[in-house]
């Protein structure tokens, strides 16, 4: 097995945990934990794990304008980020959610083509707007009437703001996953994530009652850290290490596909024609994009 393959299998792990996070995350927000305390939370452990990890790998010395650099990227991949989806996805559905994040593709080829003037070809066009097309239709039509959702046009927004800053994290982070080892660029990245979102979660964390929180919550919050957070982080910081910015992008087509089927399992919303119609064009998206980007390289 190649390590292409074994990436495009990381970043394929690391979609199917995105794609259940939707719900397991919503479970927790707003009622225990408001969005905000949340991300703190989730990025003090992540925190803590990976400084642990680092002292089980060989000292890097990081140079000194990739200081600037690593903070730029734990701006977009951490705080603006993070901040953003979880209040948006506290304010919206588990799907609206997962299916706005069908735009980070075109977001990363927006970037990429400023960035490192990447060309566009018409071929990934195309299946980008496929599979923004299917993402419209389910948002648009396809949303369960759960009472879930308190806002949903500014949750929905939120988690735009949250998929375009991911798309700029994924090209500005491609260059320092190659040149660092994965796990010295993390712990850095992490921690200048802690400064940016601390002020943001500091007063919401004071209001937690932690004694009020049932069990399963505490392993929802802990799935979060350990899986969506650490685990999908280095296995997307691999994939990034072997593939394009592009290639890893397209994989979030699939979160909506995965959101849908386990809010199905767990019972939180309803299966319609508009659903299986948008997956089937999302699908189709992937499928075309994915094509050509395994065409171009070689």
């Amino acid at each position: 097995m190649n390590q292409r393959t074994l990436a495009l299998i990381a970043v394929s792990i690391g979609t199917l945990i995105y794609g259940v996070n939707y719900t397991i995350a919503k479970e927790v927000m707003p009622l225990y934990l408001k969005p905000f305390a949340f991300i703190v939370i989730r990025v003090s452990g992540a925190t803590i794990i990976f400084w642990l990890l680092g002292l089980f790998v060989k000292n890097e010395k990081i140079d000194k304008v990739d200081y600037k650099n690593i903070l730029f990227a734990s701006f977009f991949g951490v705080g603006l980020n993070m901040l953003s989806f979880f209040k948006g996805l506290s304010l919206t559905t588990p799907i609206s959610a997962s299916v706005i994040m069908v735009i980070t593709p075109i977001m990363v080829l927006i970037f990429s083509s400023i960035i490192i003037k990447k060309a566009i070809g018409k071929q990934r066009i195309l299946g980008i707007i496929i599979g923004l097309i299917g993402a419209v239709l389910l948002i648009t039509y396809g949303n369960a009437s759960n009472g879930s959702a308190t806002n949903s046009n500014l949750g929905n927004f939120l988690v735009f703001v949250n998929a375009t800053s991911y798309g700029l994290y994924l090209v500005l982070a491609k260059k320092l996953i190659t040149k660092y080892h994965p796990i010295v660029f993390v712990k850095w990245f992490y921690l200048f994530g802690l400064i940016f979102v601390i002020p943001f979660g500091f007063s919401e964390l004071n209001e937690v009652v932690w004694q009020k929180i049932p069990t399963n919550i505490y392993w929802n919050i802990g799935f979060v850290i350990i899986f969506t957070t650490c685990i999908t982080y280095l296995f997307n910081l691999y994939g990034l290490s072997k593939l394009k910015p592009t290639t890893v992008s397209v994989f979030t087509y699939l979160q909506p596909v995965i959101a849908t089927i386990y809010a199905l399992i767990v019972g939180s919303d309803s299966l319609n024609f508009i659903k299986v119609g948008a997956t089937l064009l999302i699908f189709l998206g992937v499928y075309l994009v994915t094509k050509q980007v395994e065409n171009s390289v070689k």
